[in-house]
């Protein structure tokens, strides 16, 4: 097992395409950290500069308090999972994971071991004569995934590994992969661009933008407390509504006013913004679809807005609503809490009134973007 540190690392190709800025981050001993952003941030080249499959521009990578910047990859003591599987279709499972072994020249009584421990660990037994052709995409991402296991290597790096598998196999296999990991412990690099694999794989998620990092943190911090808009906006489904408002401080109290409706802001974020400081302003005021509900025509917080899409999501209502300045919301409604009658009149064109408590806001500045509160 080992922990990984890169300082200053940044990737240049040609003489000024910039796809890896300045990245900084420690990794720590058995840490499971997910690199996520959108197409092109820069996440699947840090991933490959850490394997030494991309050559670094400047900076170092440490794997083990060893500066690997000058190492090929197969003297990092990495094993890394693609996102195409990889494997060579003329070889059975079996000596697909015996392949590296063998390439060690590993004694054939270590190298049977080891491929029948890690195919029993991932439910791959019965498959080990087959041949990949016969295999499903999540059998063979198992047999890819196991491939790098046999290894005991210090570092387990996958790129995208679930993007060529559908909803229902994705799911499942996120699943298993964090049963893998409570049974091998070992430190762990993972890359995708679905928020949702960060959110539900990761101890610590780095989010990247344009070969930057935005924000590092765990889960729940960097879905609390997003640093900026970027963030708020790239992690959680649908995308957070973000409204242009005012921010208006009264003696220790603080209210919004979007739309002409007043609401007081609430619990820990009231808190926050006292302890800072923060004075009347000018605001982009977050608040999630989730956060949004339902409410009285004559609450003084509530938010008039006319239905322009409804989508019958199964346990919730995705309602894409348009307030009468033209902004645009999203709002998601348990269909649990809904009557009949309520659910048939949730139709294109029709009005309803919508608010959200104060304690699940979040406030930007118009011109940074930042979050007033990190």
């Amino acid at each position: 097992m080992a922990n990984v540190k890169l300082t200053n690392v940044k990737k240049i190709y040609g003489k000024d395409t910039v796809a890896v800025q300045d990245f900084n981050l420690e990794i720590a001993d058995k840490e499971f950290v997910v690199f996520v952003g959108p197409s092109g941030c820069g996440k699947s080249t840090t991933l490959r500069m850490i394997a030494g499959l991309e050559d670094i521009s400047e900076g170092t990578v440490e794997i083990d308090g060893v500066v690997v910047n000058d190492l090929q990859p197969r003297d990092r003591n990495i094993a890394m999972v693609f996102q195409n599987y990889a494997l060579y279709p003329h070889l059975t499972v079996f000596e697909n994971m015996a392949f590296p072994l063998r390439l060690q020249k590993m004694p054939q009584d270590e190298v049977y071991r080891r491929v029948t421990e890690a195919a029993e660990i991932l439910g791959i037994t019965q498959y080990l004569t087959r041949k990949p052709r016969a295999l499903s995409g999540g059998q063979r991402q198992r047999v890819a995934i196991g491939r790098a296991m046999v290894r005991d290597s210090k570092v387990f790096l996958m790129d995208e590994p679930l993007s060529n598998l559908d909803a229902k196999l994705r799911n499942q296999m996120r699943a298993e992969i964090i049963l893998l990991r409570q049974k091998i412990d070992t430190t762990f690099v993972y890359v995708t661009h679905d928020q949702t694999e960060a959110m539900t794989l990761g101890d610590r998620i780095v989010i990247m933008k344009d070969g930057f990092i935005q924000q590092v943190g765990t889960p729940t911090e960097v879905f609390d407390m997003p640093y900026n808009l970027f963030v708020a906006e790239f992690i959680g489904a649908p995308k957070m509504n973000i409204v242009s408002t005012q921010l208006v401080r009264e003696g220790d109290k603080y209210f919004v006013t979007p739309y002409g409706a007043k609401i007081e802001v609430t619990g820990k974020k009231a808190q926050l913004l006292k302890e800072k400081g923060v004075d009347s302003q000018e605001i982009l005021l977050g608040v999630r679809p989730e956060h949004m509900t339902l409410a009285a025509d004559n609450d003084s917080a509530a938010i008039p807005c006319t239905i322009r899409v409804n989508e019958m999501m199964g346990s919730e209502l995705h309602l894409h609503v348009v307030e009468y300045n033209g902004d645009k919301l999203i709002v998601r409604v348990p269909t649990v809490a809904l009557e009949d009658e309520q659910r048939s009149n949730m139709v294109s064109g029709s009005t309803i009134h919508v608010t959200f408590e104060g304690k699940v806001m979040h406030f930007f500045d118009p011109e940074t973007h930042i979050n007033l509160l990190a």
